[in-house]
């Protein structure tokens, strides 16, 4: 029977554990994300996390936790406009927006009949 509760014992502590390092992790990634936190502060944060690092963490989440899901948002919304600017920036153009581009050209006499079929063709291949 007392190997039972070892075991749950050993599974619990094992959840707390990397429970604890999850949001010490967080912890850490918030430290250096946000701009307006001055680097003295941040070291008396990290010094704080070595040395009482349950007490610390507890202090943090407490003190600065509104702001954490602030800064985690902002840096999601910031890292998904830029991904969509991105593919936005590499996507082809649908072959009918490459023709409707050339004849735009063609017509403001940059381009001339033969450089538009060209253009027309590689649209279409």
């Amino acid at each position: 029977m007392s190997n039972v509760w070892e075991t749950l014992y050993l599974v619990a502590s094992t959840f707390l554990f990397f429970a604890y390092l999850i949001i010490l992790f967080h912890i850490v990634v918030d430290l250096f994300r946000d701009p307006w936190l001055g680097g003295g502060h941040k070291a008396l944060w990290l010094i704080g996390l070595v040395f009482l690092p349950f007490v610390t963490a507890f202090l943090y989440v407490l003190v600065r936790g509104k702001g954490m899901g602030t800064r985690q948002r902002s840096a999601l919304e910031r890292a998904r406009s830029e991904t969509d600017a991105y593919i936005r920036d590499v996507a082809r153009t649908s072959p009918a927006e490459q023709i409707a581009a050339a004849k735009a050209l063609l017509d403001a006499g940059t381009i001339n009949q033969g450089e538009f079929d060209t253009l027309k063709g590689k649209a279409l291949a």
